[in-house]
C-alpha cells in the first residue's frame, strides 16, 4: 500500500514496536493475526495521511508516484504491473487496502471484516469500487 519498500519496512517496524508496546493489553477476543493486521493497517492509513498531507499538489503526486515506482530498486515488473501498481495507488486508502487483501492475499471478506471492525457488505462495496476505478484507469491509459 506504501509502494516503496523502504516506507513498508519502516511501516513494519512500526507496526511491531506498537504491538510490543501493547502486548499487555491484547485481550485476546480475536486471534493474534487479526489485532496484529488492526495495528498495520492503523500505521499505512497513519504513513499515507501524512505522506498526502505533505504533498503540494496532486499532479505532483501523481508524478511522484510514477518516479518512485520506477526508482524502487525492488520493482521490476513490466509495464502492465507498473500501470497496475500505479492504478492500486491511486485509489483512496479504504478502497487500496480493501483491495490488496481480496485481490493479492485472498482473504476472504469475513476475515477482513473482523480485521478492519467494518461489514461485509461495505467491504464488498469497496472492492467493486476499487475494481472499477482500476478498469477506467487502464481504459485511459490506452
Amino acid at each position: 500500500m506504501v509502494i516503496n519498500h523502504d516506507d513498508a519496512d519502516d511501516v513494519l517496524q512500526n507496526t511491531f514496536l506498537k504491538a510490543w508496546q501493547g502486548l499487555d493489553s491484547f485481550r485476546g477476543d480475536s486471534l493474534l493475526s487479526t489485532w496484529l493486521y488492526r495495528i498495520a493497517a492503523n500505521e499505512t492509513i497513519n504513513f499515507l495521511e501524512r505522506e498526502r498531507s505533505s504533498t503540494l499538489a496532486l499532479d505532483d503526486d501523481e508524478n511522484s508516484l510514477a518516479t518512485r515506482l520506477e526508482s524502487d530498486p525492488y520493482f521490476d515488473g513490466d509495464e502492465t504491473q507498473r500501470l497496475l501498481q500505479e492504478a492500486i495507488a491511486s485509489l483512496p486508502a479504504r478502497q487500496r487496502q480493501v483491495f490488496n487483501l481480496k485481490y493479492f492475499d485472498g482473504i476472504k471478506y469475513e476475515e477482513m471484516s473482523q480485521m478492519l471492525d467494518t461489514s461485509v457488505g461495505a467491504l464488498k462495496a469497496s472492492y467493486h469500487h476499487a475494481v472499477r476505478k482500476i478498469s477506467d484507469f487502464f481504459r485511459s491509459a490506452d
